[in-house]
């Protein structure tokens, strides 16, 4: 009898061991401490955690000099947001190369930027439509060109060669449509580096435009209105490549703008302060993309294309 209680207490005791042992190691596999504790062979990362942050909307050459990047949300109500154009912008220069631009990316920030426009009313559509028009004539020729490359088959498999878009970037377009004489020096023509060319002004001229709005009000306390940034850019960006008539249409564009206040909502604040770095980050950003577009222009002599 006294053997079968021995028994029965050693049994006892070797469960409970055992299971004293289960959790003690159990307990190792539990996630203890922050997140950049984890990631040992006795303290894996769990899936709640994350390893790597994601990276930033908005890089830090962006932002004013121990700026901290202000808070850039979605504006509901509205088609235009900043998030979204800067998100674009960001990609476009997300290159392996550091002195291209990726050109899908680049035009969905005309995507984004376009709406801006549009959002301006009727009038500025007199300048959205052209916008608009060279957007979908780049992508149309961008589609063309890489049905023709995955149209080519090898003689002895039959099979479509597969090759990098012609298009992928600005460098690649200028570079695949002077080897194929698409561009031409002389006279119009319906080429994406001309287009794109095009499209780079207006570029510069909305940069110049939002520079304005950035800035403080003059000596005497005045901010300039829209209409009059709209024009001051104008002058440099794109009134010396427009004839007369088109100058002219383009000051009654200008008259019709909406006032500040308008395009504050437009990038969902309230204040001129609260705009101010936000502006500041879109400016930051365009002026990069064009700087990269204006040095593969001027390379291949293409700032001046008639």
């Amino acid at each position: 009898m006294g053997f079968l209680r021995r028994t029965s207490l050693l049994r006892c005791l070797l469960l409970s061991a055992m299971l004293a042992l289960f959790l003690f190691v159990s307990s190792l596999w539990l996630p203890q401490g922050g997140a950049r504790d984890c990631g040992s062979a006795w303290q894996p990362c769990f899936n709640f955690y994350r390893q790597t942050p994601e990276p930033p909307l908005v890089p830090q050459e962006w932002v004013e000099n121990g700026e901290a990047p202000p808070l850039i949300k979605d504006c509901p109500g509205q088609s235009f947001q900043v998030r979204h154009l800067l998100l674009h912008l960001k990609s476009s220069l997300s290159s392996d190369n550091d002195d291209d631009v990726l050109l899908e990316p680049y035009l969905q920030s005309w995507d984004q930027l376009l709406r801006f426009m549009e959002s301006l009313g009727t009038m500025v559509g007199f300048f959205s439509q052209k916008v608009s028009n060279k957007v979908s004539l780049i992508r149309e020729l961008s589609l063309k060109r890489a049905a023709e490359d995955h149209g080519k088959r090898d003689a002895t498999n039959r099979t479509p060669v597969l090759k990098r878009s012609a298009f992928r970037s600005v460098r690649s377009m200028v570079e695949a449509e002077l080897k194929a004489g698409a561009v031409d020096f002389t006279r119009r023509s319906d080429s994406g580096c001309r287009t794109l060319l095009r499209l780079h002004r207006s570029l510069l001229w909305l940069k110049l435009m939002l520079d304005g709005l950035a800035q403080g009000p003059d000596a005497d306390g005045r901010f300039k209105t829209p209409g009059e940034l709209s024009r001051d850019a104008y002058m440099v960006a794109l009134a010396p490549h427009h004839h007369w008539v088109l100058r002219q249409a383009a000051e009654f564009v200008f008259l019709a703008l909406p006032d500040r206040s308008y395009f504050l909502q437009l990038v969902c604040v309230n204040s001129q302060e609260e705009a101010t770095p936000i502006l500041r980050i879109i400016i930051r950003a365009l002026a990069r993309v064009h700087q990269r577009t204006q040095r593969i222009l001027s390379e291949y002599d293409m700032l001046e294309l008639p």
